[in-house]
């Protein structure tokens, strides 16, 4: 895990201007409020100067810190804990939160920050990882980090080609452009998810968002894993992003209530429409499966997508929630299962998963659980047999 003073080197230089930030600090003792004060005063001198200075090159709407816990540690230094909250200008409609541990020295009578770097616990930005790379596509902001800029070119190229698609498939509002992350290794991948790289080795890449998110959210990160986008070929490449930017345009319409086989079955069918792809090179893990007499008894479950290492058992959960929402837009229409999705996600509560479901079946399509089922294994048999 690589963690560098990105901000700190960045934006040490600059002129440090009045702009508040917005910051409010609780201080622990012994910090006297006076002594709190001027803490937060240093922190939002340094949020003014990164806002300011954008991020380089990225235009910033917004940064500010709210200190949550402040102590001086003596010989004129102090630790500051921190929500730092951020926008990207044109991204973003509300802020990116995530904490940060910012370490202060008492230079020419008052505080000032010397770094800014990932609270104990919280996942690294980008730039904690270098130097930003910021290619500009005309739907796509592609940031990186130790990448060969061809590639991030290429890689804004194909998220320009998947946003339209995207488009076609949702047909609905949303704002028809997507953030995407392309850091240096799969360690920096699992650095930017807080989670332990293995984690997503075979992963190509991941959306991360906030489900249900109201007009206010912020923009979702696609973060890509660059060892295994780049084995791709051109087609996966277009999938994989094309997929994940249907998670993108989505979105606000998956609540906890939407069960992955419906989110994950709605990217890959957005991802597959209007290809030419038959459906056992689509789905050969489930091929093979029916084919040796073990087709599946019902619908993937959450559990089914989980990253246990069966790599094999994944795939299959993947192609049978793009078979399911594929048969929805044969039998019932494209209107329709754009239509379902939204019905089900208007449940907010995962313990109304199982009605949700049922309603929107009985309200949309005119169906039942189990007549659905039924339907969607004998249309598995007859897409793989």
């Amino acid at each position: 895990m690589v963690r560098r003073r990105a901000v700190v080197a960045a934006f040490g230089p600059l002129l440090l201007s009045g702009v508040s930030s917005g910051c409010t600090a609780t201080a622990t003792a012994p910090e006297t409020a006076a002594g709190a004060e001027e803490l937060r005063a240093a922190v939002d001198r340094w949020a003014a100067a990164v806002r300011s200075g954008d991020l380089a090159g990225v235009e910033l709407a917004s940064w500010s810190y709210r200190i949550t816990r402040a102590r001086q540690d003596g010989d004129g230094r102090a630790t500051v804990r921190a929500e730092l909250g951020y926008r990207i200008a044109g991204y973003d409609s509300g802020p990116v939160t995530t904490e940060r541990a910012l370490r202060l020295a008492r230079r020419d009578g008052r505080w000032q920050v010397t770094s800014d770097r990932p609270a104990q616990g919280a996942a690294q930005q980008l730039w904690d990882q270098g130097a930003l790379q910021v290619v500009r596509g005309r739907r796509s902001l592609v940031l990186g980090s130790g990448q060969d800029p061809e590639r991030l070119r290429a890689v804004a190229a194909t998220a320009d080609r998947a946003v339209p698609a995207v488009s076609a498939a949702w047909a609905g509002p949303w704002p028809g452009r997507v953030v995407v992350l392309v850091p240096g290794s799969l360690e920096g991948m699992g650095a930017l998810l807080g989670a332990p790289a293995d984690r997503h080795r075979g992963i190509a890449a991941v959306t991360t968002g906030r489900a249900g998110g109201g007009p206010d959210a912020p923009a979702d990160r696609v973060v890509v894993n660059p060892e295994a986008y780049t084995g791709l070929s051109g087609v996966g490449q277009d999938m994989v992003l094309t997929h994940e930017t249907a998670h993108v345009a989505t979105r606000t319409h998956t609540s906890a209530a939407t069960p992955m086989w419906l989110s994950e079955g709605f990217a890959d069918w957005a991802a597959y429409r209007g290809t030419a792809h038959p459906a056992g090179q689509a789905a050969p893990a489930l091929r093979d499966a029916v084919r040796a007499g073990l087709a599946p008894a019902g619908l993937p479950s959450d559990g089914d997508f989980a990253f246990t290492g069966d790599a094999e058992a994944l795939a299959r959960a993947y192609e049978g929630g793009w078979l399911a929402c594929a048969l929805i837009a044969d039998r019932w229409g494209e209107p329709e299962l754009r239509a379902f999705y939204r019905a089900v996600g208007a449940h907010r509560r995962r313990e109304a998963r199982e009605q949700a479901v049922s309603q929107a079946l009985r309200e949309v399509l005119g169906t039942t659980p189990e007549e659905f089922t039924a339907r969607w294994r004998g249309y598995v048999r007859e897409r793989l047999g």
